[in-house]
């Protein structure tokens, strides 16, 4: 539907996807904080949003963001050799969480707008 094949909103479409995407990874990591030899994950996209962006700011018109989980295998804190730092990946679950639900808010507000178009006499 054309109402919803907006630049912005297909950004906000696959933000919530990369967040998603990256909460499970950092829920992964800290279900294995104990398990041997288990290495840290990390998801990337931030480097791909940046190559979709055109030199003039704007947005190719196929944007499919793409994904890449990377593992840590530079990093052993800890003698088990496991480095899943507890404490950082609680943190980063708390921005994540954070910025999935300002993108959810954005979205809202968007289809707000749209319904009270609709409902406006």
């Amino acid at each position: 539907m054309a109402l919803f094949d907006t630049t912005a909103f297909r950004i906000t479409e696959q933000g919530l996807n990369v967040m998603w995407n990256k909460m499970q990874v950092i829920s992964h990591n800290l279900t294995n904080e104990n398990t041997p030899d288990y290495n840290c994950k990390y998801l990337e996209f931030s480097g791909v949003l940046r190559d979709k962006l055109r030199s003039n700011g704007s947005v190719k018109k196929e944007l499919n963001l793409s994904q890449r989980i990377v593992v840590d295998y530079a990093t052993n804190d800890q003698g088990d050799h496991n480095n899943v730092d507890h404490d950082v990946q609680a943190g980063e679950l708390a921005k994540t969480q954070t910025q999935f639900n300002t993108l959810i808010e954005q979205m809202n507000g968007s289809f707000a707008r749209i319904r009270s178009a609709i409902v406006t006499k």
